[in-house]
């Protein structure tokens, strides 16, 4: 119709030239459009909006983008573990990944730690046992034993030496990692030399501790502390720096704080490794009305009940 309204106002000599720039497929084109938009209108809801879930409120979608902003490192299981733990609600990992697909923008400034946080780190029943080395500010070695409850997942303690480690050294830094827990009736290691020490077969006899060992050249036998070395070093030591074993020490015993207490765990659903017991009813934190706990100076911002 519009067209033949256009042709009226053009010349006869010029009309079957003209005639060429439309095609009987653009006819039909148009004419399926309009076909397919009547049947939308007669037959949709009147209803605005789209079907099905709505999706998640406007105030978690706030706390999952404020969680974001606070912690850029965490992806989307570890926030929804996070908020899961502390909001008591079901949150899956794809619901977080959509808010954050379509919400979220990083702010490209923020590739680490603020300076705030930075020169704070700088002021100055089986159980699992295993061994890592760190550098410190003035690439002197640190040699650190990890204690950890294979049951809760939870970190008994730490062992630091600096410098080489010997038999007597290695059994010292396993006294002072238990000191203040007590002590496993099964330990599990790994084939490491300095496990074969005299002096660390003595230790555990005293102890009357059994010694269990994992497969040799196989890392995953010996999982649950191998993991947890790989977040001591993913999530804290890779952001802060540490200047003596004293300094280290208490930087440690900050992150052992955090993840025994407040940090989710993937294999201890919407619970911390060191979770207060089941029938002791725990506070909940309400989406409407929550603060934010800073843990490690600064590093980690966890949501918590006001």
């Amino acid at each position: 119709m519009l067209m033949s309204a256009l042709a009226l106002l053009m010349r006869p000599a010029r009309l079957a030239k003209s005639a060429t720039i439309i095609r009987p497929s653009t006819i039909l084109r148009f004419h399926r459009a309009l076909k397919n938009r009547k049947y939308r209108l007669l037959f949709s809801p009147k209803r605005q909006g789209r079907p099905g879930p709505k999706g998640p409120s406007e105030t978690l979608i706030a706390a999952i983008l404020e969680t974001k902003h606070k912690n850029p490192r965490w992806g989307c299981p570890r926030i929804a573990q996070q908020l899961s733990l502390v909001f008591d609600i079901e949150l899956g990992k794809d619901v977080v990944r959509r808010v954050l697909t379509r919400h979220y923008r990083p702010d490209p400034r923020n590739r680490g730690p603020s300076w705030l946080s930075f020169i704070g780190h700088s002021k100055d029943s089986l159980w699992s046992v295993d061994l890592f080395r760190c550098e410190s500010a003035t690439l002197k070695t640190h040699w650190v034993l990890v204690v950890m409850d294979q049951f809760t997942r939870r970190i008994i303690g730490f062992g630091i030496q600096s410098g080489c480690v010997d038999g007597q050294a290695l059994c010292r830094m396993f006294n002072r990692a238990i000191s203040a827990v007590g002590k496993p009736r099964i330990l599990s290691s790994d084939n490491d030399p300095l496990f074969n020490y005299r002096q660390w077969q003595a230790n555990l006899r005293i102890f009357e501790i059994e010694e269990i060992k994992s497969i040799p050249y196989v890392p995953m036998s010996h999982p649950f502390v191998e993991r947890l070395i790989g977040t001591i070093r993913r999530e804290f030591l890779d952001h802060v720096l540490f200047w003596t074993t004293h300094d280290l020490e208490r930087k440690l015993s900050e992150f052992k704080d955090y993840y025994n207490r407040y940090r989710a765990h993937s294999s201890l659903p919407r619970d911390a490794p060191a979770g207060v017991p089941s029938e002791v009813k725990k506070p909940k934190a309400d989406l409407d009305d929550y603060q934010w706990k800073t843990h490690c100076r600064g590093l980690f911002h966890t949501p918590a009940a006001a």
